[in-house]
């Protein structure tokens, strides 16, 4: 098999349709099917179901993604590696990074870094910890934003820890003075939830803290989140870089005992990084240590 027959077979699993990988490739649609009967020919086995919906992914074809986008990565390395000893930087780089991570740090760190290095090329992919974490495993990306608590068995380097606030709605009547509340009174009001993919930092703090009260509300987004807190169906915790992209009328506490979430990058062989991958890593690391 080919480098153009992996290719092809990624571009496929990503975009559901042989169509839609024919654009992205600049190949026919044709052109595409054979490659991919050929794939399953010399496998021995079928790597994707063909349905009216789409193509998916068989068992066996789940199984030998990470291994295909390893090649293309290795080859992508190989390629970085030979232009930095003709003294460019170029290349393509892939990163992963949760919703507050992408709002306010994304957008000024791709304009600044292509600024300097035009010919690296920057792939951003969003989601949940979860998202990010399966990504990197997979080699879908070369690395991504976690925190520690979710990063796993993923080797992390910390560059910022983000204050847990807690959030209550504006006519909020808090029982004491001061500019903190504690977890005793937290646990007196009803409390709107977040996944675990969402902020495993949230739930670790509420489990520390044998957080007992009776938890009603369960949502996935932040928005959605603050929006349940804001309309007062209840309180909770969100972490600060959040709130900066929150426009509603709400109050923020900090939390008695303060918490805090450590926000680093992550990547599975920080050792093996290609040329173009560890100047964005490094870049990253020096600029949100200056935030």
């Amino acid at each position: 098999m080919t480098l153009l027959t992996y290719q092809v077979f990624k571009t496929v699993a990503e975009m559901g349709s042989f169509h839609k990988a024919a654009d992205v490739l600049g190949l026919t649609p044709s052109a595409i099917s054979h490659s991919i009967s050929a794939m399953e020919k010399e496998l021995g086995f079928a790597v994707l179901t063909r349905n009216k919906s789409g193509v998916t992914l068989t068992n066996y074809g789940e199984h030998i993604l990470p291994y295909v986008n390893s090649v293309l990565n290795s080859d992508e390395r190989l390629q970085q590696v030979v232009a930095e000893y003709k003294g460019l930087k170029t290349g393509t780089v892939k990163i992963g990074c949760f919703s507050s991570a992408c709002t306010n740090w994304i957008p000024d760190i791709i304009r600044s870094f292509e600024a300097q290095y035009p010919a690296i090329r920057i792939e951003v992919f969003e989601g949940t910890y979860d998202d990010v974490r399966y990504w990197i495993k997979n080699g879908i990306v070369d690395f991504g934003f976690l925190s520690a608590s979710s990063a796993g068995d993923i080797p992390i380097e910390i560059f910022y820890r983000d204050p847990l606030l807690c959030i209550v709605s504006a006519d909020f009547e808090k029982e004491s003075e001061g500019d903190t509340i504690g977890i005793e009174e937290m646990s007196r009001h009803h409390f709107v939830a977040q996944r675990e993919s969402t902020d495993a930092d949230i739930q670790n703090y509420l489990r520390q803290n044998n957080f007992s009260t009776q938890i009603r509300y369960h949502v996935l987004d932040d928005l959605s989140t603050v929006v349940m807190v804001a309309k007062g169906f209840g309180i909770c915790i969100m972490p600060e870089l959040v709130m900066n992209d929150i426009p509603y009328n709400v109050r923020r506490y900090r939390m008695d005992p303060d918490a805090y979430r450590e926000i680093g990058l992550a990547c599975l062989n920080p050792s093996l990084m290609a040329p173009a991958v560890r100047t964005l890593y490094q870049y990253i690391l020096e600029t949100c240590r200056n935030i």
